[in-house]
């Protein structure tokens, strides 16, 4: 199931989506500066093809897409913001409440990469300490022209406790294992208590209440009456 809003305007934002035919809703960002596929990225995971006729992102764009996630049915949110810095004062006030970030560079362009520090901080900032981010390295498909080597990117990701994946948003190679890892990883997290899906601005809503009610502290469920033994 996809949903896909292309161009959409900083200035209209949408409503709330329904998350009931989903276990988990988590709202994702795209983040990274402009020209390293951001866009490309997400209509490859939304609509499975390139998309030929990629301008720069305006504001933000939108996408969503049901997956099945260790058994989960899980709704992704995807938040595609422009990577300009004129637009960069207001794209921040769509990172609030953000579970997951894809945080892309290209993998032909050195000063993509040498900016990756500022868009990590902001993340972590403005969106959550605990955002779960995976470093993206785009356009694979170009190798003969690469600035950055995997192997300088995978100790950046180490460094700053990031996963790490080289993408090809023109061939699709690892583009949705990139979407589904960060969504395993926030699903782990969930379950062994270091997310809370209750907290506010955690970037995770419940779809199924009944996961809600499992999830409840022992304390919080209602206790039946002892007989009284007088």
């Amino acid at each position: 199931t996809v949903s896909w809003f292309p161009s959409f305007a900083l200035y209209h934002p949408l409503p709330d989506f329904d998350s009931t035919c989903s276990d988990f809703l988590f709202k994702f960002l795209v983040i990274g500066s402009a020209g390293t596929g951001k866009s490309c990225l997400l209509h490859q995971f939304i609509e499975n093809k390139f998309k030929q006729d990629s301008n720069h992102t305006i504001g933000v764009e939108f996408g969503s897409r049901v997956v099945n996630v260790g058994g989960k049915t899980v709704k992704l949110q995807i938040w595609d913001t422009a990577g300009q810095e004129r637009f960069r004062s207001v794209t921040r006030s769509y990172y609030r409440g953000a579970a997951g970030a894809l945080l892309v560079y290209d993998i032909t362009s050195r000063e993509t990469y040498n900016s990756l520090a500022a868009w990590l901080t902001d993340a972590r900032t403005l969106a959550s300490p605990n955002i779960v981010v995976i470093l993206c390295g785009n356009k694979k498909d170009l190798d003969p022209e690469r600035e950055v080597t995997f192997l300088e990117a995978s100790r950046f990701a180490q460094e700053n406790e990031l996963m790490f994946l080289e993408t090809s948003a023109l061939t699709g190679e690892n583009v949705e294992e990139a979407f589904l890892k960060c969504a395993r990883t926030i699903l782990n997290k969930i379950d062994s208590g270091e997310l809370d899906p209750e907290r506010m601005g955690s970037g995770i809503q419940y779809g199924d209440a009944s996961l809600r009610q499992l999830r409840q502290p022992r304390s919080a469920q209602a206790v039946a009456p002892q007989p009284c033994g007088c």
